[in-house]
């Protein structure tokens, strides 16, 4: 990865919509929700404290996540498409 992100900001990809609903029916792309699933694949350094220490990141890479609709910024590198988020609108840890 050639993105380094700064700070508290984490650069995820995000995972694939479902292609069946619930009930098993196949849906087309136009009724597919945005994902709001992703893997971390670069973190940055972590956040300043009053002191000038870096505070540890809770995510780390290859942690997949749940994220706001709205949150972050879309980007495209090497063709790619990624989201660039901060750790607080990080909802939540997908944990197996």
């Amino acid at each position: 990865m050639a993105i380094r992100p700064l700070d508290d900001r984490i650069v995820v990809k995000a995972v694939e919509a479902e292609e069946k609903s619930a009930g098993g029916i196949l849906l087309p792309d136009t009724a597919k929700e945005k994902p709001s699933r992703a893997v971390v694949v670069a973190v940055g350094e972590g956040p300043r404290n009053d002191e000038g220490k870096r505070l540890p990141l809770t995510v780390n890479v290859g942690d997949e996540i749940l994220y706001g609709k709205y949150a972050g910024n879309d980007i495209k590198w090497n063709g790619e498409e990624y989201k660039i988020l901060r750790e607080s609108e990080v909802l939540a840890l997908i944990t197996r």
